[in-house]
């Protein structure tokens, strides 16, 4: 199964009650583990939590700190991509060259790079001074 097929499926439990707006995401670790998470919204935190955020949650509670390669799926017209503070997360777990693939649910399909989703990305670097 693909990484994109493990985000659709997982993409089905998520808790979406008040958008109605169902996101998967499916990552690799560098242990070659698979996790998955999915949005969950909440009547105090209506926007909720993101699906990637469940994905690197999920890997961190596996005692996995790395990710090889993300996917994220929706149904919406185009790909879906994440938003600022799980690029930020991804960055976090991600060299700048881990692939990241967004797709609908219709098929329609885009490969960027972690990079891309977050150029001048906050690291480590910047706090070497302290």
């Amino acid at each position: 199964m693909s990484l994109v097929e493990d985000a659709r499926r997982v993409r089905e439990n998520a808790h979406a009650p008040y958008s109605k707006f169902k996101v998967g995401a499916a990552l690799i670790a560098g242990s070659g583990k698979v996790y998955l998470g999915c949005n969950v919204e909440n009547v105090a935190y209506p926007e909720g939590t993101c699906a990637e955020a469940g994905a690197i949650a999920a890997m961190v509670a596996g005692g996995d700190t790395s990710i090889t390669e993300i996917a994220v799926i929706a149904d919406s017209p185009k790909p879906v991509s994440p938003c600022g503070g799980c690029r930020q997360k991804i960055a976090e777990f991600a060299s700048g060259d881990v692939r990241v693939t967004l797709a609908t649910t219709d098929g329609v399909v885009h490969q960027t790079t972690v990079a891309a989703l977050l150029p001048g990305s906050f690291d480590a670097d910047y706090m070497s001074r302290v």
